[in-house]
């Protein structure tokens, strides 16, 4: 949610932001409701401070005096109910106003309508060059009998997966990779010097959070509107949704929350399965398990001081690079234009794999720039050591998508007699195994 003194303050700033990320909004009508509405609040507030200086004197009142105290209360108090029960109505509608205006794109986002206009900036990495023709990861997958797609299509329908033998191990062993890595003090300074000699070095918490959210929490997340709900899994007995990312009760966690400043930033890697509809994707990706209806995740969530926000996204983009670089896995990374970004997001950056079997680049890491948008919704407050108290900023990305990263792997680390290399990186944690090959 947007901060009101900004779009009171800032309006043609906020409108030209609107503006390139593409949405109608009027923000002269908004200005003109909150006046409304605040001139509501005083009229509340003082017949609040009224009604309890009058009470306050009926105590001390006799008779005549005594009697037209109380009377008056009486009525002061009818009235104050009337205008409580406005405010109300005007809170409310006030709140779905501004629930409904999407974060405002940081300077350097691109403008555009769609994926096609958002902008490469680097890669890294050398493509492979094979002796023979590349498969894809189903091909591959279905030959060393490590992906089963047809008894999960027997089992529970399309676009689910079984994950079996070395593909299982592989699972883990990115989990403990990871894991390892970002709770290790000196891993995470080497990280953070990256981005700038001396950033904050403080390592990750690793969390396993619920993937069921209630609604008004997934509201509050910027992530259950009308124009996402098909996408979600309700489960309507139960009043709640499923996860669509560990992000979702990453970030509420906090919620309602004043977080003394020493403790900033709070960073937390969660793992957990996620669960998306694919509404609107009929027919594509339909093939393997790169768009599915359940898959695993490792997700990093952020909870930062204003002023070392947008440091700490730059953080997370390094993060996930250094993942893909110690898999030795080729990527380019790619700013988000304006129309294919997140709601919530004022900056969002994608990093993209290089598949051979599909001969082009697909997206395997999300990284979300949120400003105090989410915690703004939340109520996720800093209190300053001054006694100041503010709303915090948010980032999430994500560490390892397990079946796109599986992808990657088994597209990049093929070999001419259809065996899998395994990673350097993950070798540790495969208990023996070098190569996944067909017993």
């Amino acid at each position: 949610m947007l901060d009101i003194k900004l779009i009171r303050e800032k309006p043609e700033f906020v409108k030209a932001a609107l503006k390139k990320k593409g949405v109608d909004f009027d923000v002269d009508a908004l200005v003109v409701f909150d006046e409304k509405r605040r001139k509501k609040i005083q009229q509340v507030d003082e017949a609040r401070a009224e009604h309890n200086a009058l009470s306050a004197g009926i105590a001390g009142a006799v008779g005549k005096e005594k009697e037209r105290k109380i009377a008056a209360s009486k009525n002061l108090k009818t009235a104050l109910a009337d205008a409580e029960f406005e405010l109300k109505a005007l809170d409310e509608e006030f709140l779905d106003i501004m629930y409904g205006i999407p974060n405002l794109p940081a300077e350097d986002v691109p403008q555009g309508k769609d994926e096609s206009e958002n902008k490469p900036i680097r890669t890294w990495g050398e493509l492979p060059s094979f002796s023979f023709v590349p498969k894809d990861h189903m091909a591959l997958g279905e030959a060393l009998d490590i992906i089963d797609v047809e008894r999960a299509a027997k089992v529970t329908g399309s676009r689910f997966n079984y994950l079996k033998a070395e593909a299982a191990l592989l699972e883990f062993a990115l989990v403990q990779f990871v894991m390892q890595a970002l709770t290790n003090a000196e891993t995470v300074r080497h990280i953070a010097d990256g981005v700038e000699r001396g950033y904050q070095q403080k390592p990750f918490i690793p969390v396993l959070p619920p993937v069921m959210i209630r609604p008004e929490m997934f509201r509050r997340m910027a992530r259950l509107t009308s124009a996402d709900k098909d996408e979600r899994y309700y489960l309507q007995q139960d009043d709640m949704y499923l996860i669509g990312s560990a992000e979702h009760t990453l970030g509420s966690m906090h919620a309602d929350e004043i977080i003394s400043e020493e403790h900033f930033p709070l960073r937390y890697v969660g793992f957990s399965t996620s669960f998306r509809r694919e509404a609107g994707s009929y027919g594509k990706d339909a093939r393997g398990i790169l768009r599915v209806h359940q898959f695993d995740k490792i997700e990093l969530e952020s909870f930062s001081l204003p002023e070392y926000s947008l440091k700490e996204h730059y953080f997370f983009i390094a993060v996930q690079e250094y993942i893909m670089q110690l898999l030795m896995l080729p990527y380019r990374v790619v700013l988000i234009c304006t129309g294919d970004m997140g709601r919530p997001n004022a900056r969002q950056v994608d990093i993209e794999a290089w598949m051979p079997g599909q001969n082009m680049y697909r997206e395997t890491h999300t990284a979300d720039y949120m400003t105090d948008y989410q915690a703004r919704r939340l109520n996720t407050k800093v209190k300053r050591s001054n006694g100041a108290v503010e709303v915090v900023h948010t980032n999430d990305a994500t560490a390892v998508a397990i079946g796109r990263t599986l992808i990657a792997i088994l597209e990049n680390y093929q070999q001419e007699d259809g065996s899998v290399r395994i990673p350097d990186a993950v070798k540790p944690f495969m208990g023996g195994i070098t190569e996944i090959r067909r017993i």
